[in-house]
């Protein structure tokens, strides 16, 4: 579980627009560049080379 106070000033590294944290999957997704950070034990990996595209429908949804 990512701490709310984090995660609110938390932005993406690309886009600086917020995260919404998924946790089912442990990734903090960012719609706007359509990337997804993964949470590694309870830490965020915010490098752009370690996200994973979004897929179409992660997008839309």
């Amino acid at each position: 579980m990512i701490d709310k106070k984090l995660l609110s000033i938390l932005v993406c590294p690309v886009s600086k627009a917020p995260l919404v944290y998924d946790e089912e999957k442990q990734e903090l997704v960012c719609k706007a560049s359509g990337l997804a950070y993964p949470v590694r034990e309870g830490i965020p990996v915010m490098l752009e080379n370690e996200a994973r595209q979004l897929t179409a429908d992660e997008k839309l949804g």
